[in-house]
């Protein structure tokens, strides 16, 4: 607090008891003189105390680049069929963007409904991941030029989406000068989950997350693209433009099925 600012309490202080006196002794006519030099005081205590307070923090940047174009940047990353908490995660982590999970709620339909209207006019869609059904994976965004056997998912994908997201950020951060904390922190948080990727919860050697995820990676990569390859080799001879790229409904599954 200021010299300013203590003198004004003092003063403010001293009118109080005045005042108070004033009062007590019926002089009405100098408490009223009184109460006005008080007041005077307290607005000016007010308009001090006013300008010595902190500036407000800095509200999170709002980036300038389309949401659209965030998510992409994100699913590029991390090159495979993602979760929009996971691209949430990764636009805040490596890019300083503030993105919200229900900002990415429309986000598909949105493009299917492009497509649907003017089909390839844009160089990318923000697609579904195919379950083994043919119809999209709930909640995972993938990128229309990936193909389609890295598109689809069999019973070992999100395992290996996982291990591949997690060695992608560790390939990244081991290009950066100076990694951004928060980078680091996703990438200690998804090593935890990965034997031999992290010692207890220190921040995560990005060198070692990569060896360790890639090493159990290899366990699951041959089965895991031979079940992807059938399910992409159905969805090549079933479905239509905009199906293999969104999927298709349950009711046009089943009718598919009679």
């Amino acid at each position: 607090m200021s010299d300013s600012l203590d003198a004004l309490e003092r003063r403010i202080a001293e009118l109080r008891a005045e005042v108070r006196r004033a009062v007590a002794a019926r002089e009405n006519a100098l408490a009223r003189s009184l109460r006005g030099d008080l007041r005077r005081a307290e607005q000016a205590w007010d308009a001090a105390v006013t300008a010595e307070a902190p500036p407000r923090p800095r509200e999170a940047e709002v980036s300038l680049m389309p949401i659209r174009e965030q998510v992409h940047q994100a699913l590029a990353l991390l090159g495979v069929p993602t979760s929009a908490k996971l691209v949430v995660a990764v636009n805040a982590a490596f890019f300083a963007r503030e993105l919200r999970g229900s900002q990415l709620t429309s986000l598909r339909r949105d493009e299917e409904r492009s497509f649907r209207s003017d089909p390839y006019a844009r160089p990318y869609y923000l697609c579904a991941a195919l379950t083994d059904r043919l119809s999209p994976a709930r909640g995972l965004l993938a990128d229309s030029t990936w193909p389609t056997e890295l598109r689809v998912l069999g019973p070992l994908s999100p395992r290996v989406h996982f291990l591949t997201s997690t060695m992608r950020i560790a390939e990244h951060l081991t290009r950066l000068a100076e990694p951004p904390a928060g980078a680091v922190r996703l990438l200690s948080r998804m090593a935890q989950n990965i034997p031999g990727a992290a010692a207890g919860f220190a921040p995560a050697d990005p060198v070692i997350a990569l060896r360790a995820a890639g090493a159990e990676l290899e366990v699951h990569r041959a089965a895991d693209a031979a079940q992807r390859s059938e399910v992409a080799a159905r969805a090549a001879r079933q479905l239509s433009d905009v199906e293999r790229l969104f999927g298709v409904t349950a009711m046009n599954t089943l009718r598919g099925a009679c």
